[in-house]
């Protein structure tokens, strides 16, 4: 089974946001985490910036970082 960790970026910075994660589902309200154990986080004010499938990682930038 894969789980993943999910940090934001923010001016050259990465803070985790949540390890562990299972699940990932981007709404109109944000970037919604979700695991086993834990109630789902959603993240507003997101988008995925990229995803390391060998590194386990996810990055996040806030919207405004949009490139």
């Amino acid at each position: 089974m894969c789980q993943i960790n999910v940090l934001v970026e923010q001016e050259g910075d990465q803070k985790p946001v949540m390890e562990s994660v299972t699940g990932l589902e981007v709404t109109p309200e944000g970037v919604v985490l979700s695991t086993f154990f834990e109630d789902p986080v959603t993240v507003p004010g997101v988008h995925v910036k990229e995803i390391n499938f060998l590194g386990g990682s996810v990055i996040l930038v806030p919207d405004q970082d949009a490139e």
